[in-house]
């Protein structure tokens, strides 16, 4: 039994090594791209973007880590039991339940792997790494903001320009929404951007347009003024705040988590937020084990050899997993459902499928 039980897991781990390395890739691939356009395109120090990489790795991994799990135990177990395996150990009178369990156990190592991840890694790289952007935006504002797209990354102005070349701009748009009032225009044939740093604020020198200014008597009427020149100063962030951003639910950890929900319920505010971003660290953790259950049977079942079949059922499964995953995170955000069976959804939908197939496929 032993002898069988290395073998598999042997195989497992080389699928599972496989499997991580494609879909870790194919997660990268689109992030590299805007990574390298930072540098090509904007300007950004390949030191900086380096940075980025390694900040965005650990949130890649939480969802890497599981697929490859659920990948693995098809295409393993698919396998064997194309190769009548399975067949061959049912006639040796040989359970498959110490198969799962040898499995299950490595599962459950992955799991605690990926709880450590939400909650020490991934919260600490998603806070520098919004910080890292925030501090590209006001040293290379170029790099922060998309041409031909409504930008709306600066307090009180929304802005859209037509073309960027470094730090300059040409045909430069820029609306001042204001509550009660007009929105302010500013419209501008080309302009510059000028960093300080050291005052969290950007410096916009605007050339050859016209900008509306309010009437003293009626503030409510604009009049038209033509300008050569025009400064206007901007703020990614709030000034009050220096280089300190407020951390999301993203950027918690458990214990942080915790005492801002026992804060929000002294405070009479909603925490359901709160506990939704609380709940999700665990049911993402321990989604490795749910896909195992649900694998292994599933892969008994469906006799592939082919990888591709056993790639399509992942991606299959995946999808119906993370699409009741947002559901049920909907329904608890607006209060229909407790937060807990929200987040938690997917994981019992999958449990009350694999257990079901355990027992009918692994009893016959």
């Amino acid at each position: 039994m032993s002898i069988l039980r290395n073998h598999v897991t042997k195989e497992w781990f080389s699928l599972f090594s496989l499997s991580i390395f494609i879909i870790s890739f194919l997660l990268l691939v689109g992030n590299i791209v805007k990574l390298v356009e930072m540098v090509v395109a904007k300007g950004v120090g390949i030191a900086i973007v380096s940075k980025l990489f390694i900040y965005m790795l650990p949130s890649l991994l939480i969802f890497s880590i599981p697929i490859s799990i659920l990948s693995a135990t098809l295409l393993c177990f698919g396998q064997m039991a194309y190769d009548n395996e399975i067949t061959a150990i049912r006639s040796s009178g040989i359970s498959l339940y110490p198969l799962l369990s040898v499995i299950l156990l490595a599962g459950m190592m992955f799991s605690l792997l990926c709880l450590y991840f939400n909650d020490a890694l991934i919260p600490r790289a998603h806070y520098l790494m919004r910080t890292t952007l925030q501090e590209i935006g006001i040293k290379n504002p170029t790099a922060y903001i998309e041409e031909k797209t409504f930008i709306k990354a600066f307090r009180d102005h929304i802005m859209f320009i037509y073309k960027i070349k470094g730090n300059y701009l040409e045909d430069v748009r820029i609306f001042q929404p204001q509550t009660d009032k007009p929105t302010r225009t500013i419209i501008a044939k080309k302009g510059e951007f000028i960093s300080i740093p050291e005052k969290g604020m950007i410096k916009l020198i605007l050339y050859s347009g016209s900008a509306d200014e309010p009437n003293f008597d009626d503030p409510n009427i604009f009049y038209k003024v033509n300008f050569k020149k025009y400064q206007l100063s901007l703020d990614l962030k709030d000034k009050s705040n220096a280089l300190k951003l407020d951390k999301k639910v993203s950027d918690m950890t458990i214990k942080e988590l915790e005492k801002e929900i026992d804060i929000m319920k002294t405070l009479n505010v909603d925490e359901r937020p709160l506990l939704v971003g609380l709940y999700r660290k665990y049911s993402l953790a321990f989604s490795s084990i749910i896909f195992i259950l649900i694998a292994m049977p599933l892969a008994i079942r469906v006799r592939s050899r082919g990888r591709s079949l056993g790639f399509s059922l992942s991606v299959v499964i995946c999808l119906v997993y993370y699409f009741l995953m947002a559901i049920g995170e909907s329904l608890a955000l607006r209060n229909n459902i407790s937060p807990a069976l929200g987040v938690w959804l997917p994981n019992l939908f999958f449990l009350a499928i694999g257990l079901f197939l355990c027992f009918k496929v692994l009893e016959e």
